[in-house]
């Protein structure tokens, strides 16, 4: 009988289950809470032609626009992790690097949605939203933009 319990306890531990019901396996992938804006370089006249400013509240970063035989570029604003299911605003402005010419100023309102990264029942939660950068258009959205 206590050769049974054991060999049931270690196939039990081995498959990820316990006595008081299924553990979640996680993974370790880490995500943070950000808004992230992207483009392709060639949109705003070749190779670092523009400079890229995004600000979302009081938390800015910029990028220059990239290496066009890249298909995409991007920058990121990080928020804090226990941000939650709000809504942020976030500016976009795209600058001429040659003369400082602004090429395109435009706002957006951005609702936060969830992921999680390692599964439903696993930490961490990340708050993200996610825009392309259009050169006509200004802040839009990112479903559509090809990697070709």
């Amino acid at each position: 009988m206590r050769r049974i319990l054991l060999v049931l306890a270690t196939a039990a531990a081995l498959t990820g289950c316990s006595a008081f019901g299924q553990d979640a396996l996680c993974t370790k992938a880490d995500m943070n809470s950000e808004v992230s804006v992207l483009w392709r370089p060639a949109d705003f006249g070749g190779t670092d032609a523009a400079v890229i400013r995004v600000c979302v509240e009081d938390r800015c970063e910029e990028q220059k626009s990239g290496d066009e035989d890249n298909p995409i570029a991007g920058v990121s604003v990080r928020l804090p992790d226990d941000i939650g299911a709000v809504t942020v605003p976030v500016r976009l402005k795209v600058t001429a690097a040659r003369d400082d010419r602004v090429v395109v100023d435009d706002s957006r309102r951005a609702r936060l949605t969830v992921q999680h990264p390692n599964g439903a029942s696993c930490p961490p939660d990340a708050w993200r939203a996610t825009f392309r950068a259009d050169p006509a258009k200004g802040l839009t959205s990112p479903k559509g933009l090809s990697l070709q």
